[in-house]
């Protein structure tokens, strides 16, 4: 619960528009994605950019550079 409420206070809104094909497409996904138009376009997103591995590259890259700022400070304590 306590992410729940993180989260909302963290979200940021971003106006987009759709035809009415697109709108009529996502309101198919309703109860599959979510309940509201906005929940079912967060979720069409974040399978798609998880299904082209943007999400995976991401955190890969901030892992891997997690752990070269940690290599690189303890090189720089050894000195």
């Amino acid at each position: 619960i306590l992410f729940d409420f993180m989260e909302s206070v963290l979200s940021k809104k971003i106006q987009v528009s759709f035809s009415d094909a697109q709108i009529d497409l996502i309101s198919k996904f309703k109860g599959e994605f979510g309940v509201s138009e906005s929940e079912i376009v967060r979720g069409i997103v974040i399978a798609w950019l998880s299904e082209k591995s943007f999400i995976s590259t991401v955190v890969k890259n901030r892992i891997c550079s997690s752990m070269d700022n940690k290599q690189n400070t303890e090189e720089s304590n050894e000195k």
